[in-house]
């Protein structure tokens, strides 16, 4: 079962049972499909059940006992038989164990796959028992803690040890059959290996994975705020096996290696669900793999949690509750343009609101909205998807790009209809999005009544809170931000001298930088006239909108970023 299955199937019961109230139900559901947080630890906060009474029902669900680890020895011998990856991936602590058989305690439910995988990696039974969280993460420290920082190179070692003849299997192999790949796939070290790297990437917060083979070496890096980092490389024979698991995972074709395949994992890494979706590129030498990291409890998909000043905040809001119009968010990709709108998605996402979304691909999956990918291999185009949704009496809808004419018309006309509508464009700022649709070929007279506001947006890394130290910049500095030392005042600047908690890079984490343009009657009248961008912005800028760039300053001002990120991306 999948994890959402799961979390439905233990709220039904509990309801069911009268342990949880069909209020209180919604309420946990509603939490957990905005967060990601787990159901068990949403009600032990809201303070429905206590924890003892919520492992017997679990355990009960589950057909296991419950065990007090508190009172439990685990030896180290027995530890040791799990690796510890797969103990921190699952949030799992063995118990006990024969020759044939292991028993692990879990706070989590177990699906089928992650049973199926454990059996065949240890290679003896396994069951379960269920226990506190907080025991098992006291567990995983004690026996495991020591192996966090060297787990890959010591994994790569033993997978180069157990795949002595991985070199019949290396990346420039052209024969070889599908048997052969899903044997390489399917290797115990192997799979363990991948899961490392998948659950590694979600602890170091990463929002993308690259496998990626070259002629004489195979890259493994993560992208962590914004930036690449390579991890411990891979040998070069290890590309194919390590791949055509990837591919396994993702139920791709792994005897295709000539075009190019989109697909998705879904795995429960530490105790939450995690997606990845999953696009391989065919290369010169073998393919290359990258992973899009979804963890929605990694990502503040709410409007509060986005960093917005109180006055775009307040604007933003008031325009999301309107009946009709066209809400554009613009930027470059990775700047946050999707981040935004789902949190605006969120705050309309109620039960009398009829919510329909187009999308390429559908990132989050989110309760309560209609969600459809577009394909333009099968002609599904943004375009085919709106007309559709005008016949689907929605209130809301989503467009993930409008990136042609056709697309433009029709949001228009469902703005013109009385809908709501959300999209993106890519341009630079938001008095450019306007050109741009006056470029697709639109008449500015509707777009000036249509169109509500935009929202430019970009991301900054913020500055390690564990090694944040102040300074006093130089002149240089002050001028590339356009600043006087009058502007400056007494306000303190900051950068991250490099710690642990940040792996040395000075930054952690990531927050929002906005420009907000409302469009209104002045604006509207210069639209109508086609004035040019330049113009838009000057007169937007009159009537009150800030820049990327003086935004960046106030993030600058308040302490969280620095001087480069700023300059880098205004």
């Amino acid at each position: 079962m999948s994890d959402t299955t799961n979390t439905d199937f233990l709220l039904e019961h509990l309801i069911e049972h009268g342990y949880v109230s069909q209020e209180q139900g919604t309420e946990a559901m509603d939490e957990h499909t905005r967060t990601g947080r787990a159901i068990r630890q949403i009600l032990l906060d809201m303070e429905v059940m206590d924890e003892d009474a919520l492992l017997e029902q679990q355990a009960l669900l589950m057909g296991v006992r419950v065990l007090d680890l508190d009172r439990h020895t685990v030896s180290t011998d027995i530890a040791r038989r799990l690796p510890g990856s797969m103990a921190r991936m699952y949030n799992l602590i063995p118990v006990n164990a024969d020759a044939v058989s292991i028993e692990l305690a879990t706070c989590d439910f177990i699906t089928s796959e992650i049973v199926d995988e454990l059996r065949f990696v240890l290679g003896m039974d396994v069951t379960f028992v269920v226990a506190r969280e907080k025991t098992i993460q006291e567990h995983l420290l004690k026996f495991y803690a020591d192996e966090t920082d060297d787990s890959v190179g010591s994994m790569l070692s033993e997978l180069e040890s157990e795949l002595e003849d991985a070199g019949d299997i290396g990346a420039g192999a052209t024969n070889l059959t599908e048997e052969d790949l899903s044997t390489a796939a399917n290797d115990a070290p192997v799979i363990r290996f991948v899961n490392l790297v998948l659950y590694q990437a979600v602890q170091d917060r990463a929002s993308d994975i690259h496998f990626e083979p070259f002629e004489h070496e195979f890259k493994i890096r993560y992208r962590v705020d914004g930036a690449l980092y390579e991890m411990a490389p891979p040998p070069k024979h290890l590309a194919l096996p390590v791949i055509s698991r990837v591919k396994v995972m993702s139920g791709l074709d792994i005897s295709e290696r000539r075009l190019p395949q989109d697909g998705r994992i879904q795995l429960n890494i530490a105790g939450r669900p995690v997606d990845f979706r999953v696009s391989t590129l065919p290369t010169q030498f073998g393919e290359s793999v990258v992973l899009r990291v979804l963890d929605q409890s990694a990502v503040g998909l709410e409007l509060e949690r986005l960093g917005m000043p109180d006055d775009v905040y307040k604007n933003f809001s008031d325009d999301i509750t309107m009946p009709n119009g066209i809400i554009l968010v613009t930027g470059p990709t990775g700047s946050g343009k999707t981040t935004t709108l789902y949190a605006a998605l969120g705050r309309r996402n109620e039960v009398g609101v009829k919510i329909l979304t187009a999308e390429e691909p559908v990132e989050y999956d989110i309760d309560g909205i209609v969600q459809v990918n577009a394909n333009h291999r099968i002609g599904l185009t943004f375009g085919s998807i709106l007309r559709a949704y005008l016949r689907q009496d929605p209130d809301v809808i989503l467009v993930g790009e409008i990136r042609d004419l056709e697309t433009a018309q029709i949001a228009i006309q469902a703005s013109l209809t009385g809908h709501l509508v959300f999209s993106t464009l890519h341009t630079n700022d938001s008095a450019g999005a306007v050109t741009r649709m006056v470029d697709m070929g639109l008449e500015p007279f509707l777009i000036a009544s249509t169109l509500q506001s935009v929202m430019g947006t970009r991301l900054v890394r913020t500055i390690c809170n564990e090694c944040r130290t102040g300074f006093d910049p130089d002149d240089l500095q002050v001028k590339s931000l356009g600043l006087t030392r009058e502007d400056i005042g007494t306000n303190q600047f900051y950068f991250g001298s490099g710690c642990q908690n940040c792996h040395d890079t000075g930054y952690h984490g990531r927050r929002g930088i906005y420009e907000y343009l409302k469009i209104t009657d002045p604006l509207r009248t210069l639209i109508t006239e086609r004035r040019p961008t330049v113009v838009l912005r000057d007169r937007a800028r009159e009537l009150g909108m800030r820049t990327l760039r003086e935004d960046g300053i106030r993030c600058i001002l308040d302490g969280f970023t620095t001087i480069e990120e700023v300059v880098k991306y205004t």
